[in-house]
C-alpha cells in the first residue's frame, strides 16, 4: 500500500466558473487558474501521483503548455487514472478536505463525490468529500480564495 498527499490553492477572481470536484457552482466569483483551476481535483491529482511516485501535476500538465489552457481538470484526472492503471495500481480511497469560506459546500458534496468516482472507475464509497471553514482566519477565511487537501491509498 502507498499513501498520498496532495494540497493546492487558488485565487477566487470575478468572471470565471467556479468549479470543485468536476460540479459547477452558482457563485459570483471563480478560481483563477491555467485549467479549470478545479483546487480540489488538483489536489487529488498530487494524492494519486505522489502515492504512485510520478511526481505531481505541473510535470505532467504544465501551466505554461497552451494545450491546457482552460481544460477541464476531469479531463486530467482520467490521464492520471490512465498513468495509475498502467503502473498497476488501483485506488483504495480517497478523503479530501476543502476549505472554504463561501460558498456552502455541502449540498454540492454527494454530486463531487459522484463526479469523482465517474472519473475515476471507482465506488463512490471510496470516495469522501468534506467542506470546512477558517472562521474568517487567513485568506480561504477572507473569501480570498479556497485551498483543499486530499489523501489517498493506492494498492499494488
Amino acid at each position: 500500500m502507498r499513501i498520498g498527499h496532495g494540497y493546492d490553492v487558488h485565487r477566487l477572481v470575478p468572471g470565471r466558473a467556479l468549479i470543485l470536484g468536476g460540479v459547477r457552482l452558482d457563485y459570483p466569483l471563480g478560481l483563477d487558474g491555467h485549467s479549470d483551476a478545479d483546487v480540489l481535483t488538483h489536489a487529488v491529482m498530487d494524492a494519486l501521483l505522489g502515492a504512485a511516485g510520478l511526481g505531481d501535476i505541473g510535470r505532467h500538465f504544465p501551466d505554461n503548455d497552451p494545450a491546457y489552457r482552460g481544460i477541464d481538470s476531469q479531463i486530467l484526472l482520467s490521464k492520471v487514472r490512465e498513468l495509475l492503471a498502467a503502473k498497476g495500481f488501483r485506488i483504495g480511497n480517497l478523503d479530501v478536505t476543502v476549505i472554504a469560506q463561501a460558498p456552502k459546500l455541502a449540498p454540492h458534496l454527494a454530486a463531487m463525490e459522484q463526479t469523482l468516482s465517474a472519473t475515476l472507475e471507482i465506488d463512490p464509497a471510496r470516495i469522501n468529500v468534506k467542506a470546512t471553514t477558517e472562521e474568517h482566519l487567513g485568506f480561504t477565511g477572507r473569501g480570498e480564495g479556497i485551498a483543499c487537501h486530499a489523501v489517498c491509498l493506492l494498492e499494488e
